[in-house]
């Protein structure tokens, strides 16, 4: 291979790439998800509590992990400020 074939290989791939992003923005930068936790609000924050609840009672050795990692989490943002 020689230099001009890298080059057109890289401008292929840089195009292929932006292509890409530009599929992926329609998933995660959409307002329809926006909509649909604004529209379910209530019903969202009552699956997470139960989802806590349940864990409590399954696995409450998970529930501590997850704790732990939120306070590690917060106590590194806070250093950083």
């Amino acid at each position: 291979m020689n230099i001009t074939e890298l080059i057109e290989e890289n401008k292929i791939l840089k195009n292929e790439i932006s292509e890409l992003k530009e599929q992926l923005k329609k998933y995660t930068y959409g307002n329809n998800h926006k909509r649909y936790y604004e529209k379910n609000k209530v019903k969202v924050k009552e699956d997470g509590a139960n989802y806590l609840k349940k864990l409590k009672e399954e696995n409450p050795e998970k529930l501590k992990e997850y704790r732990r990692t939120a306070y590690l989490n917060k106590k590194n943002k806070l250093k950083e400020l």
